[in-house]
């Protein structure tokens, strides 16, 4: 059954590949851009169709062994559709989801996109319906791919788009040990975080921002300040 659905999905994708689009994805993904190039309006449709007529058939644990295959041998594309196929079986996550999904960054998450689609539409429902905690979370921050790291923060983001009422103490907790990460893709999200946070707690995160702007890489300054008076924001520049 697996087998079908993958061809099905690949046979789509290669039937709707466009090199215009492909050329326009292109400048978005400096690590490179392995995918189909299909019009979103066309894709999302026909996620939304295979998701009705497989929901009889397929069961979670169907969509993440179809996952698994996806990401294991998929282009971007096709990763996408495995997220957005798991996100139908919100009321059926568990501990095993996130750690499932989890495994998709050792073998299949290999960009920014994917990585915060991935937040988007799992990671965030994860916290938000308290499947997992912070304290899961955090056994993501050392690990060896950028992009896992950089779901620390990006969930984050999501997940206050979701409660509206995440305390900057709680963030702050979390991500500390990622401020003298390397990765730029890891400071930009983490940059994105504070800046989202500073709107509602600007004291809190301005307190934190001061403590680390001589240590912390630079993306993380230029995102969270990118927002405030072009004057005040000189405060935050790293000290000579």
């Amino acid at each position: 059954m697996i087998d079908s659905k993958v061809k099905e999905i690949r046979d789509f994708c290669e039937s709707n590949s466009n090199s215009d689009i492909i050329k326009k994805y292109q400048r978005y993904f400096k690590e490179g851009y392995d995918g189909y190039g299909i019009d979103e309006k066309t894709f999302k449709g026909q996620i939304a169709k295979w998701t009705e007529q497989w929901k009889d058939e397929m069961s979670i644990e169907s969509y993440l062994s179809l996952g698994d295959e996806l990401m294991n041998n998929g282009r971007f594309e096709e990763k996408q559709v495995a997220i957005s196929f798991l996100k139908s079986c919100r009321q059926d996550f568990s501990k095993d989801t996130f750690n499932r999904i989890g495994n998709w960054f050792d073998y299949g998450i290999n960009d920014w996109a994917t990585t915060d689609v991935l937040c988007m539409l799992v990671l965030s429902s994860l916290l938000f319906d308290k499947v997992i905690r912070f304290n899961d979370l955090k056994t993501w921050i050392n690990d060896e791919s950028e992009w896992k790291r950089r779901a620390v923060p990006v969930a984050l983001v999501e997940l206050d788009k979701l409660t509206k009422d995440l305390k900057p103490v709680e963030a702050i907790e979390l991500i500390k040990p990622l401020m003298l990460d390397n990765s730029q893709y890891v400071q930009k999200g983490i940059g994105t975080l504070l800046r989202g946070l500073w709107k509602k707690y600007p004291a809190d995160i301005e307190i934190f921002l001061m403590k680390w702007k001589d240590k912390c890489g630079r993306l993380i300054i230029q995102y969270s300040t990118e927002k405030m008076d072009k004057e005040y924001r000189k405060k935050f520049r790293k000290s000579k």
